[in-house]
């Protein structure tokens, strides 16, 4: 978090812009009709133009509100610019948006702490997105957005950890690839 939180702000939006331009590029994106995004906290990577891309290209965006203590995240259809303060001073859905049911999810950008090539993420440490992912179609792709610098060589995983299918950084895109076999060391 630190190493990120070290980008000037001007260099945290140019490589969002980059990550986006490469998310823009991805099959799954093309295909998507309602994409769960969110508004970043912090430093994290700002979706902001996939968000102006999708709804230039009629897609649908469900950004994510906490259900009270359960784990997994609701999502709500709404647009960059309705967005209010909600829990925690983060950007949500006013209360009146429209429910998106975690069927309709075709593709969900995932924020987060660090990452690494088997998919695999570390998040703020509630579970909200590993629950949330699994409540997921299992055609439905799972894209995480990271800068290059929270790439890891390994992410430590517990068993309700869910994978990503892709991350995606302003350097590369890292398609998940198979775990270590543990079982084998």
């Amino acid at each position: 978090m630190a190493a990120r939180r070290q980008l000037a702000p001007e260099a945290r939006a140019l490589r969002s812009r980059q990550i986006a331009a490469r998310v823009l590029t991805l099959e799954a994106f093309e295909r998507a009709r309602t994409l769960a995004i969110y508004a970043p906290m912090g430093a994290e990577v700002d979706p902001s133009d996939i968000a102006a891309e999708a709804l230039a290209r009629g897609k649908r965006l469900a950004y994510p509100v906490l259900a009270g203590a359960t784990r997994p995240l609701r999502f709500a259809v709404c647009t960059p610019g309705a967005l209010v303060t909600g829990a925690l001073r983060c950007l949500v859905p006013p209360p009146e948006a429209e429910a998106v049911a975690p069927d309709a999810i075709d593709l969900v950008l995932v924020p987060g702490i660090a990452f690494d090539g088997a998919g695999r993420r570390l998040g703020r440490g509630r579970g909200h997105y590993d629950a949330t992912l699994a409540t997921l179609r299992p055609d439905a792709v799972r894209v995480g957005l990271a800068f290059e610098l929270q790439v890891v060589p390994e992410v430590p995983q517990e068993a309700h950890d869910a994978p990503l299918d892709v991350v995606v950084t302003e350097a590369r895109i890292l398609w998940r690839r198979a775990a270590p076999d543990t079982a084998s060391r």
